[in-house]
Formats: C-alpha cells, sequence, structure tokens
C-alpha cells in the first residue's frame, strides 16, 4: 500500500529558510561599528521666571504682565541671534496668612515662564545679564545643545558604519579571505528607540540660576560646553570561504 504524499511536505524547489550563522560556503561575520564625536553646540536654552507681587489679584496681574512684557521686549532686541522665544506656564496664586483664625488672603502672587533658544552666544552672555538684572526675574542655564538635524549626528553615524566594515574586513583578512555581501545593518536599539527627549535628556548639560541679586554689570563670560556624540550600528557580513 503506498502512503499519499502530503501536499505540504517541502521539495528541493522550495525556498529554504535562512540560516542565521551562515553556512560553510557562506560564513557570516558580526562586528559592532562605534563612533563618538565632541563638537561644539549649536544652541543654548535659558529659562525666563518672571514673578509679581500684589496686595489684590488684579493689582498682581497688571504687575505680573508689565514685566512679562519688559522681558519679552527686552528679548526681542536681540533679533536674529534668538531663533525661538516661547512662553510656558503661568499662574496667579493666593498667599494666606499663616497666622490667625480662618483662610484670609494676605496678597496674590504671579508667576510667568518664559523660555529663549539662542544660537549667538556672544549675545546669550550680554542677554543673560540684562535679564538678570531686572526686578522679581530669575534665569536658569544656559543649557547647551545640538539641533536633532545637526551635521554631527550623520557623521557619527557614517564614521559607525566605516568602523563595522573595516573591523569586518580586519576579521576576514585574519583568515586569508575577504568580504562578499552584507546581509544585515541595524542601529544599536532600533527595534527599542527611546523619544528623543528622553534620549537627549540624558545628554551632559550645564545650567545655572541667577537672580537680580546676583547680576553684575558686565556681560557673563559664558564659555559654551562641548557636546558629545555617540553612534553604534550592528552588521552582518557574509565573506568568501577561507582555507584553513
Amino acid at each position: 500500500m503506498t502512503t499519499p504524499t502530503s501536499s505540504s511536505a517541502s521539495t528541493a524547489d522550495d525556498p529554504q529558510p535562512a540560516v542565521p550563522y551562515g553556512t560553510p560556503d557562506a560564513p557570516r561575520i558580526a562586528v559592532r561599528g562605534e563612533a563618538h564625536l565632541e563638537v561644539d553646540p549649536e544652541i543654548a536654552r535659558i529659562g525666563i521666571t518672571v514673578a509679581s507681587r500684589g496686595k489684590d489679584r488684579r493689582t498682581a496681574l497688571d504687575d505680573l504682565t508689565h514685566r512679562n512684557t519688559t522681558a519679552l521686549d527686552l528679548i526681542k532686541t536681540y533679533g536674529e541671534a534668538v531663533e525661538r522665544l516661547e512662553t510656558g506656564s503661568f499662574s496667579i496664586s493666593p498667599q494666606l496668612k499663616e497666622h490667625g483664625r480662618g483662610e484670609r488672603i494676605h496678597a496674590y502672587h504671579g508667576r510667568v515662564h518664559i523660555t529663549a533658544e539662542l544660537t549667538d552666544f556672544t549675545a546669550l552672555g550680554e542677554l543673560t545679564t540684562r535679564l538678570a538684572d531686572l526686578d522679581l526675574t530669575r534665569v536658569d542655564g544656559p543649557w547647551w545643545a545640538l539641533r536633532p538635524d545637526s551635521p554631527a549626528h550623520r557623521q557619527a553615524r557614517q564614521e559607525a558604519v566605516r568602523e563595522a566594515v573595516q573591523r569586518a574586513r580586519e576579521y576576514a583578512e585574519a583568515l586569508g579571505t575577504t568580504l562578499a555581501a552584507l546581509v544585515e545593518l541595524a542601529d544599536i536599539g532600533a527595534e527599542h528607540a527611546e523619544p528623543y527627549a528622553r534620549a537627549a535628556s540624558a545628554g551632559r548639560m550645564r545650567s545655572a540660576a541667577f537672580t537680580a541679586e546676583d547680576s553684575a554689570a558686565a556681560p557673563l563670560d559664558l564659555e559654551p560646553q562641548r557636546q558629545h556624540v555617540y553612534a553604534q550600528v550592528n552588521a552582518r557580513f557574509t565573506m568568501a570561504p577561507p582555507q584553513l
């Protein structure tokens, strides 16, 4: 009796599953390429907090509006040196008396946060000093950074790829053979990439806080902090069979 042939049985003409570690006829090499660049920052961010205080809500709000306008007008005088200017959170809150019965309001406090992004670091020192000289104004920063599309990121990635190719060639040469083809090239952690904001926060940044009492007549001499750019790739190649 002849056993029927299953329709799912594989034949010589069917595609064969990929062999993850190569074959004797096409050995594979797996390497990692890395690059580390140290470059000058492209932008600097400062945070400005403008405050006000009044016996009643309207007085505190009017004073805050005036101080906020003064700070914004000062920043805008630096023209193209300021690449971005944004207003963040705003608040008016009552301050209750610490002693006495009942909830009696002693005063109102206003606060508004401004973020400025500059590309001219000479202007940055002067602007920081002038802002710190304003009453009830706090300046935080600077935070040095690269733009997301900075050429430094591209340069680091390319250097990481070149290092991976060079490393694979050296392994092949040690076996007396040469590379045949690229099988795979992938960023480290490409399948589980972190959001940009989180990754950027891990970088090195320097910050300081200035208030009116800390200000000096001369512009602050702010030394830009060098930025570190890293790139890593995994690469797999096939090579011609070595003569062992």
